[in-house]
């Protein structure tokens, strides 16, 4: 019985942070035993932002080398560039013919990037659901693993394979599932005490794979906190709340057992729970960024696996393609 097949990716954009690690990397290496996966290094999302010609290459080298350091093997998975694939800009362009001004504008990653930056509303961000399909539908997933945030970029993908295979009366794509971690769905927040966690929040409040101890620390210590609880049991505020999302991400079940009794009889130093936080936040981190540089070093060795990486996954997008063009009345 075949596998089921899995694709996602991340965009380039700078360094992986946590966020990064545990709502895409921490699937990724779990699922490649699994399924038949294909994990992308997304550059050509990274457009919409239009960055230097000189970055483009070094963030998507850094991107590989951080999937790889998660622990992706090459071997046992196929890991690529988006830019790799030429099969998926012609996919995208097939998909927008049938992709809707109403729809996409309704999308609500599309209007907070709107609210954030009006000035760069292009149409690469406009479509930006269509492009992650054909991401999705080039290789046929039928899984795909994602965060929150995405869940609604998925159920667009979705729409568009149906609304492909409705027209020309095609069978050709599945209709791709979200699959998170075994306790769902997770979203990493950031230290500011709202938003989740990513650039977008700024650098302050991001623990990025490649940060020192001595900055890890010094960026926990200034994580929002308040004046600390004031009746027994009571609510956790967002950015109290928060605090304890990150503990649960990286410390043990007794650590986070231990300050939740502490904030419940309203004892708790925040302090304390920071230095903690902290504390883990650098044991977890550190294995990761040392094998992070090591990898970034070996310029050669990154250049292998994308070069492997672009033959098998070109295979697949070839099929696929191949098939599209045929269903729509091109000739191959």
């Amino acid at each position: 019985m075949a596998k089921d097949i899995v694709c996602s990716g991340v965009r380039p954009t700078g360094n992986l942070h946590l966020g990064n690690y545990f709502g895409a990397l921490r699937n990724f290496v779990r699922m490649q035993d699994e399924y038949d996966c294909y994990f992308f290094v997304a550059d050509y999302h990274s457009l919409t932002t239009h960055p230097t010609p000189g970055s483009i290459y070094n963030d998507a080298s850094a991107i590989l080398a951080a999937y790889l350091a998660a622990g992706l093997d090459p071997e046992r998975c196929t890991i690529y560039l988006q830019s790799d694939l030429p099969e998926t800009a012609e996919l995208y362009l097939f998909l927008n013919m049938n992709a809707y001004l109403g729809e996409l504008e309704r999308v609500t990653s599309f209007k907070d990037k709107v609210r954030q930056n009006p000035n760069n509303v292009n149409a690469g961000l406009l479509t930006y659901p269509t492009l992650m399909a054909a991401d999705i539908l080039i290789h046929r997933a039928t899984r795909v693993p994602v965060g929150k945030d995405q869940e609604q970029h998925l159920e667009m993908t979705r729409t568009y394979a149906q609304r492909f295979n409705t027209m020309y009366g095609s069978e050709l794509f599945p209709l791709p599932q979200a699959v998170g971690s075994p306790a769902g769905l997770v979203k990493i927040p950031a230290l500011n005490g709202s938003g989740k966690m990513g650039k977008s929040e700024g650098e302050a409040s991001t623990i990025f794979l490649t940060d020192e101890p001595s900055v890890i620390r010094k960026k926990v210590m200034k994580a929002k906190s308040d004046s600390g609880p004031t009746e027994p049991n009571q609510k956790k505020p967002e950015e109290i709340e928060n605090l304890f999302a990150l503990l649960r991400a990286v410390s043990t079940e007794e650590t986070v057992r231990h300050f939740d009794e502490l904030y419940n009889n309203c004892t708790i130093r925040y302090g304390d729970l920071k230095k903690q936080l902290a504390d883990d936040m650098v044991a977890f981190v550190e294995p990761l960024r040392q094998r992070i540089v090591e990898l970034r070093a070996d310029s050669e060795g990154l250049r292998r696996v994308m070069d492997m990486g672009r033959e098998k996954a070109h295979e697949s997008a070839k099929r696929t393609l191949d098939e599209v063009r045929r269903i729509i009345g091109y000739r191959h």
